[in-house]
């Protein structure tokens, strides 16, 4: 147990070098991550909640993106489609941007609802 404590810490640390004085706010974060939960960050622009996905996906080894939400985002740029080949005879799945370990949808509610939907169905 104390092996996974100070894995934990590490990582808390790294963070910490990176964004500070949000001390709590990134334990709860690490606690969801290790939960394999969602997180929902809100806060004024500015503040570093780009930063905060960014310096976890860093210190975790984490495949991150992220995806400026606008009104003409579909929702196969967040989930992927499948693609006929040139051939016509197979198709091929191209991934969309929530296909990662660390997805951070910022602005979510600039986009359709559709687009939303989609989101909310991964």
């Amino acid at each position: 147990m104390e092996k996974y404590y100070n894995k934990a810490m590490q990582i808390m640390d790294e963070v910490n070098k990176v964004v500070m004085g949000k001390g709590i706010i990134i334990s709860k974060v690490l606690t969801a991550i290790l939960a394999k939960g969602h997180i929902l960050l809100e806060d004024n622009p500015g503040v570093g909640k780009t930063t905060l996905a960014l310096a976890f996906s860093k210190a975790m080894a984490l495949e991150y993106h992220r995806l400026q939400f606008t009104p003409d985002i579909l929702p196969t740029d967040v989930v992927g489609f499948h693609l006929l080949s040139r051939e016509g005879e197979s198709y091929q799945y191209k991934p969309g941007a929530i296909m990662c370990n660390l997805f951070l949808a910022d602005e979510i509610n600039r986009t359709s609802s559709k687009t939303q939907s989609a989101l909310l169905e991964v």
